[in-house]
């Protein structure tokens, strides 16, 4: 069918017109901005479409979106119509609402919004989130999908995804993020986290610090929820590790030890490992209660997960790695990967960052193993000054120097890179990653570029 671009650009345009909070500095909790209510009433004017397929519901600090992919992942291969709700996009709106990991098509994005729009005059203060999030269930249920896999946006309590019946909810690595919102302790936040949990459903949660698994097991067990942790359900050994993938094996504890089977995870990192478990913790109680996984779904799906931006290597020789950790455990379990897969390599960090995370605690893990460091930032409008962040720096006895825009970052970081040994690390917020994996899927096409990166040997 003609489609016609300008369209699409306007049902974004209409989108963002309202209050969109993913933009909006120094966000507060209030009754006001964060209101089930309305959502409910959006959801009832549209026939309620979120009740009308199974749900596993995913909130998190950390690990929410690579858990979720997995997961999807694997009821795609089990043969599961999949649809797949995630926030923020990297580079392209219709990344949000997914079936089969297919984005959705422009003009059914446009579609599905023009019928929204007359709720839009019955139902005052809604949100740009609010509205996506119908938008993305609406969608599901008209395509017939046999499952949907749901990502909280912000918290968990208060959501606007928080009006589903999951049939397994899931929380992933809690660790601090969004203080000013969320709570300014692991324990606040995990209660907010915890709002997910559901009277009698099945809930699966990743290794917890104690004070975060305290607030879990409360409410878990105030609303009659069965509770799993996945550290207590599986352990992986890993195989094999490279570039391309870790090869794991995987134990169930309460299974005897021949029961143990192989997957391929393409997702690099310990914390991808847990993240892992974590999927298969949930596949389990979702196999329990209706939806059937075979162990070869499994092993396919896992070998077939992709999660960009996510420790995502753009070029080999030298290595140019792109990551979208923002806060400070993310920057710890990114260095520690660097470590893993690089640990000799000298390594020239591009770092941009948003002005309403731990800005100082990402660059004390990212620092101490960096040899220089670009400081940039993106065009989003939360982007942290970047001359600020190197006045944050200071402290750090390694060449710094501030470039904006990102683009021009980029170029010289590209020019700085003279051996095969140097690795290229661009990080510090999911939109400078966005932003710089665009840009370098450009670049790297240059002849100029090439030429340049393949004079490079070890010296």
């Amino acid at each position: 069918m003609s489609f016609d671009p300008n369209e699409y650009q306007n049902t974004l345009d209409f989108l963002y017109s309202f209050v969109d909070y993913s933009l909006t500095r120094n966000l507060q909790f209030s009754a006001e901005k964060f209101d089930l209510s309305r959502m409910a009433e959006l959801l009832s004017y549209l026939g309620d479409p979120h009740r009308q397929y199974p749900v596993i519901h995913v909130a998190g600090t950390k690990g929410k979106g690579s858990t979720a992919a997995m997961i999807a992942a694997v009821l795609q291969a089990a043969g599961y119509k999949t649809g797949f709700y995630i926030s923020p996009h990297l580079e392209d709106f219709c990344e949000r609402i997914q079936i089969n990991r297919k984005n959705i098509p422009p003009h059914r994005l446009v579609e599905i919004v023009n019928r929204i729009k007359p709720a839009v005059h019955k139902i005052q203060r809604l949100t740009t989130f609010e509205l996506t999030t119908a938008a993305g269930f609406l969608y599901f249920a008209e395509e017939g999908v046999d499952a949907a896999v749901i990502e909280v946006g912000l918290g968990g309590r208060l959501d606007a995804t928080n009006l589903v019946d999951p049939l397994v909810s899931v929380i992933t690595s809690i660790s601090l993020d969004h203080t000013k919102v969320l709570g300014d302790t692991v324990e606040k936040i995990a209660i907010e986290k915890a709002g997910i949990i559901k009277v009698g459903r099945p809930v699966v949660s990743s290794p917890q610090k104690p004070e975060a698994m305290r607030a879990i097991e409360q409410i878990a067990k105030e609303r009659s929820a069965p509770l799993y942790f996945s550290d207590q359900e599986y352990r992986a050994e890993v195989l094999e590790r490279n570039l391309g993938y870790q090869k794991l094996r995987i134990h169930n504890r309460k299974m005897p030890a021949h029961d143990a089977f192989e997957v391929i995870l393409p997702l690099l990192g310990d914390h991808q490992i847990e993240n892992a478990l974590t999927a298969l913790c949930t596949l389990d109680q979702a196999n329990a209660n209706g939806l059937p996984i075979p162990r070869a779904a499994i092993q396919n799906g896992l070998s077939q997960v992709e999660w960009e931006g996510r420790f995502e290597l753009l070029n080999l020789k030298p290595p140019i790695v792109v990551d979208a950790a923002h806060n400070r455990y993310s920057a710890l379990k990114l260095t520690q990967t660097v470590d893993q897969y690089f640990p000799n390599h000298r390594l020239i960090l591009v770092f941009g960052a948003s002005d309403d995370k731990d800005v100082s605690g990402m660059l004390a893990e990212l620092l101490p193993r960096s040899d220089e460091v670009i400081f940039t930032q993106s065009i989003h409008p939360r982007s942290y000054n970047a001359e600020q962040l190197a006045a944050l720096a200071s402290e750090y006895p390694l060449p710094k120097t501030v470039i904006v825009p990102l683009e021009e970052a980029m170029e010289e970081a590209i020019n700085r890179l003279h051996t095969e040994d140097t690795l290229l690390l661009i990080t510090g917020s999911i939109f400078v990653a966005a932003g710089a994996r665009k840009f370098l899927r450009d670049i790297l096409k240059r002849p100029e570029v090439k030429e340049h990166l393949s004079r490079m040997s070890v010296s």
